[in-house]
């Protein structure tokens, strides 16, 4: 099957999936998060896949949600914080997810981080979080990465949005990541882990996968949903608007009260 924005290619037991919106740098839109969705649906039911493997395309790994997006239509009325990451592979996936962080990590880009059962990144990776920065509520990406990094380091990288970088030196001594390798070493580590896992038992891998995140699920259960609550809430606030349009516009923004 042929998509628009990922690339998808199986190696034996290893599903490669690449995120490809580069002059965007690999933004998700609705027509990403579809695919990524329908992908993972399917990847559910084939047997053969015993560990995925995700990057980007180009100079980045995810800059988040396409900006564009954000000054739209938002998620429809009702939906819950599982409709809202449904894009991603954990929830319907009982194999590893590998996630390979080449170049910029920001935003929601940090949700493929957080769902990941193994991070890796490149010397040149780089993590921030720019949601206040655009008028938007960072409820659900620092949350999903309490249990693997200090609530402190997580508190300074929302609050200051883009004043605050991450460097890879920086995402592997908070645990962010598990490892750091140069740039052109980034894929073929991740092969290589990706062939460590699926030599084990598919059936003891997805047994063990499957305690560790049931366990992580209900630690963070009810702050996710208090999360996902504050991020619709914020919806309604002007700044939520006007953000994304400030930066369509560039221009600096103007925030309510100000």
């Amino acid at each position: 099957m042929s998509y628009e924005t990922i690339d998808v290619h199986a190696d034996g037991p290893v599903l490669h999936v690449a995120l490809r919106r580069p002059d965007r740098m690999n933004a998700f839109d609705r027509t990403m998060t579809g695919e990524l969705t329908d992908l993972w649906r399917g990847t559910a039911r084939d047997r053969s896949v015993r560990v995925v493997v995700l990057t980007g395309t180009g100079r980045a790994f995810c800059s988040g949600a396409d900006v564009g997006d954000l000054a739209g239509e938002r998620a429809p009325r009702g939906a819950g914080v599982d409709d809202e990451l449904a894009f991603l592979p954990g929830p319907h996936l009982s194999v590893p997810v590998i996630v390979a962080v080449n170049g910029i990590c920001a935003g929601g880009g940090l949700h493929f981080v957080a769902d990941a059962d193994i991070v890796i990144a490149s010397e040149s990776a780089a993590f921030v979080d720019p949601h206040v920065s655009v008028g938007q509520v960072s409820a659900l990406e620092p949350v999903s990465l309490a249990l693997r990094v200090p609530v402190p380091r997580l508190m300074r990288l929302a609050l200051l949005g883009r004043g605050e970088r991450l460097d890879a030196a920086g995402a592997l001594a908070c645990d962010l990541v598990g490892e750091v390798v140069p740039d052109a070493d980034l894929l073929p580590r991740a092969r290589e882990l990706a062939a460590l896992v699926a030599a084990n038992s598919p059936a003891a891998v997805a047994a063990t996968r499957g305690a560790l995140r049931s366990l992580e699920a209900r630690l963070l259960r009810a702050s996710m949903e208090e999360g996902w609550q504050a991020v619709m809430d914020h919806w309604r606030h002007p700044d939520s608007a006007e953000g994304p349009r400030a930066f369509a516009e560039r221009r600096a923004p103007r925030w309510a009260g100000d």
